[in-house]
């Protein structure tokens, strides 16, 4: 029997290969008024990757995009891959001293940019040191050198001979230091799309709204599982709750994805107040534990929410909070406590440990506290030219996330903290998010975080910063303090209680290093 038969490198670009076969009369994209079927955007991609190989891009060069939710972007996760290179999406809210080192670092050779980024691409093609040829996109069309390069370009498909080669470089947020990148193979990438499509029930008449970044973790690699599914991308370039709204309620929406701050935005906005969606949409949520007060209020809107856990290492969501039907007779308040767990691996990967220092797993108890270990196809080749980073992630076969959880008796696991954001006053240890599960829980809060304040006496001491509902009464620090005193250890409750809006960063999540920093300076 010849090789051929029985095997075939894993690439996620098959995905558009078939769907532009099976569904090419079907609508695969709609980005404001244009509309694409997969037959036309599967002609698209082919011309993108011969127009890249105009350029002179070759097999493993770079290319970098920097588009808003886009058919442009959308069109790059196909394009690139087909043209043999590998993909680097940009996050939009960096500077241009950021784009100008992630290019630099991923030394890539094209940049791929929305009009609206003309300046700014101008500006990073003068801080590199390498050639860099800029392709505008969806601008005027004197200026949009994106729609002619494909017009003029000959179709090409790239074989892919390893599966194992980078389909992607994708660069963390960086809050700590430098960026770095975080390496995608074909195989992850095709093998994560199916367990997404698989674990949110994505089929050929879903429509996914794409609130969650493209350029984060590849859209969690839904750039890829939508279109295996054969279900239509509606992209959002600008995220605004009353235009959400909208699509949920009158653009046939069945899917979409975010961070739990788009979800409290959704919840107490004023067109929350018409009423539960015409039918259950359905929200995969990850980048911090959604509260169960958060839950219950989106459960009665219509929206129905599954609970992921994963990080950039690990092409998105690792875990998901997998929900069984005998969970259904439980009270409304335990149900959402279960649903806020992080949960169990995805269909692809391995079984999730909880480990102690030392690498050995912690007892099942849903008590004690290790740290989340991983292991699967879907975790990253490793950091793109920093050997000693990926070695220190991977100490001996298992990727440590640096999130604390515990593992429950029924093997979910539940998060406590980041390891950073475990809080220390006076020798005991706080998790925060227990801490903001109470504060949640008020029914004046909105949002909240807590975090660690320097103390002369005690070492450190939390801290709350809250949002407050657009409608609340007034709302002291002191009230919601007694709060927590009367739901937690005394120790365990805020000092002090800041009022105002949150940072977050391009994907939603809040930045505590950012209010942590605020304390330190006496803010």
């Amino acid at each position: 029997m010849q090789p051929e038969v029985n095997f075939q490198p894993l690439t996620p670009t098959a995905f558009l290969e078939r769907s532009g076969r099976v569904f090419a009369d079907r609508t695969a994209v709609i980005d404001g008024e244009l509309r694409y079927s997969y037959g036309e955007l599967l002609d698209r991609a082919h011309r993108l990757a011969g127009a890249l190989r105009d350029l002179g891009v070759g097999p493993g060069d770079r290319v970098a995009v920097l588009a808003p939710n886009s058919h442009v972007l959308l069109e790059c996760h196909y394009g690139v891959p087909m043209a043999g290179a590998v993909l680097v999406a940009l996050n939009m809210r960096l500077t241009a001293d950021d784009f100008a080192y992630i290019i630099g670092h991923s030394g890539a050779r094209v940049l791929i940019h929305d009009h609206a980024f003309a300046e700014t691409a101008a500006a990073v093609a003068q801080r590199v040191a390498q050639p860099l040829e800029l392709v505008r996109a969806d601008g005027p069309p004197e200026s949009d050198r994106y729609d002619s390069l494909l017009a003029r370009a000959k179709p090409h498909g790239e074989p892919v001979s390893d599966e194992r080669s980078m389909v992607a470089i994708d660069y963390t947020s960086g809050t700590t230091g430098r960026p770095k990148g975080v390496m995608y193979h074909h195989r992850g990438a095709y093998l994560q799309a199916l367990a997404m499509a698989m674990h949110t029930g994505l089929d050929s008449d879903s429509v996914h709204l794409w609130t969650l970044p493209m350029f984060h973790c590849n859209g969690w690699c839904f750039t890829w599982g939508v279109t295996a599914a054969g279900a239509t991308h509606l992209c959002l370039r600008t995220l605004e709750p009353a235009d959400i709204w909208r699509h949920l309620r009158h653009s046939g929406v069945t899917h979409f994805n975010c961070a739990p701050t788009v979800l409290t935005m959704l919840a107490w906005h004023p067109d929350a107040e018409s009423g539960p969606l015409p039918r259950r949409v359905h929200n995969a949520i990850g980048g911090a534990p959604p509260t169960p007060a958060l839950l219950q209020r989106l459960d009665a809107l219509g929206i129905e929410v599954t609970h992921l856990y994963g990080l950039t290492e690990t092409y998105g969501p690792a875990m998901l909070c997998q929900w069984r039907c005998e969970w259904n007779s439980l009270p409304a308040g335990e149900q959402a406590r279960i649903k806020a767990r992080q949960g169990v691996n995805n269909v692809i990967g391995e079984p999730v440990r909880v480990v102690d220092g030392e690498g050995a797993d912690v007892p099942a108890d849903g008590a004690t506290l290790g740290e989340i270990a991983l292991r699967g196809n879907n975790i990253m080749l490793g950091y793109y030219r920093d050997p000693e980073a990926t070695r220190r992630a991977v100490p001996d076969g298992w990727y440590r996330t640096g999130d604390l959880g515990v593992m429950h008796p029924d093997g979910y696991v539940e998060l406590k903290d980041r390891s950073k954001d475990i809080i220390i006053s006076g020798g005991e240890n706080i998790a925060s998010v227990e801490v903001e599960n109470v504060l949640a829980s008020h029914p004046a809060i909105m949002e909240v975080a807590v975090v660690a304040a320097p103390d002369p006496k005690w070492g450190e001491i939390p801290v709350a910063f809250v949002t407050l509902k657009p409608d609340a009464p007034d709302t002291t620090g002191e009230e919601l303090i007694a709060w927590v005193r009367e739901r937690l250890a005394h120790f365990k409750a805020p000092r002090r209680v800041v009022f105002g809006e949150l940072p977050r960063n391009a994907t939603g999540k809040i930045q505590k290093f950012v209010l942590r920093g605020r304390l330190r300076e006496g803010r």
